[in-house]
């Protein structure tokens, strides 16, 4: 099996803000830049054979700042990236909520609803990390990895590693630069 240390990102200004990032681009704050070096001094001891990343800036600094005291490489992947919201991005969670709540109420209880025009359901999350981590762990069968990413696409990797069903993501989703670790392959739930 294959160890996958998985990191959310730093924070950002838009967290603060409680805005939906999604693939949007943007930076780590300050406060996002001194999580991924406290969690970099954190993690500094343990072994790695690689650290992943999402290609977004805000995974990237982070992975980056986990990488500067370690000779192991980095690499950026875009199925690392996180949900897509569509037109949605940049808006405030809760003014999105009042404004559409039945579809977000929706979206909680099937994995398969995109929430915004443009945007992606859980389930096309969850699929295009599950081929990240399919693929990682062919390449490093027996590896440690670092992986950074964000919120929900690590929580469809949580959830696939450990058979829950996606609708539990939204549960899964953990504070900025806080690692969460799992093997891979996924458990296959017998029914």
């Amino acid at each position: 099996m294959t160890r996958l240390t998985l990191v959310r990102h730093g924070q950002t200004d838009w967290n603060l803000e409680r805005r939906y990032q999604g693939q949007k681009d943007i930076p780590l704050n300050s406060e996002g830049v001194r999580q991924a070096q406290a969690l970099a001094q954190l993690l500094a001891a343990e072994p790695y054979d690689a650290i992943y990343s999402s290609d977004l800036q805000r995974a990237m600094q982070t992975a980056q700042a986990l990488q500067a005291a370690r000779s192991i490489p980095l690499y950026a992947d875009p199925r690392l990236r996180e949900i897509c919201f569509g037109e949605w991005e940049g808006e405030i969670f809760q003014v999105m909520r009042e404004k559409y709540s039945e579809r977000f109420t929706l979206s909680h209880s099937d994995p398969t609803i995109i929430l915004a025009c443009g945007g992606e359901s859980v389930s096309q999350v969850a699929a295009r990390t599950a081929a990240f981590a399919d693929e990682v762990s062919r390449i490093f069968p027996e590896g440690r990895l670092l992986v950074v990413t964000h919120g929900m696409a690590l929580a469809t990797l949580v959830c696939q590693a450990n058979g829950l069903p996606l609708t539990e993501a939204h549960n899964m989703v953990p504070e900025n630069a806080k690692p969460v670790d799992i093997s891979w392959p996924a458990v296959i739930k017998q029914t």
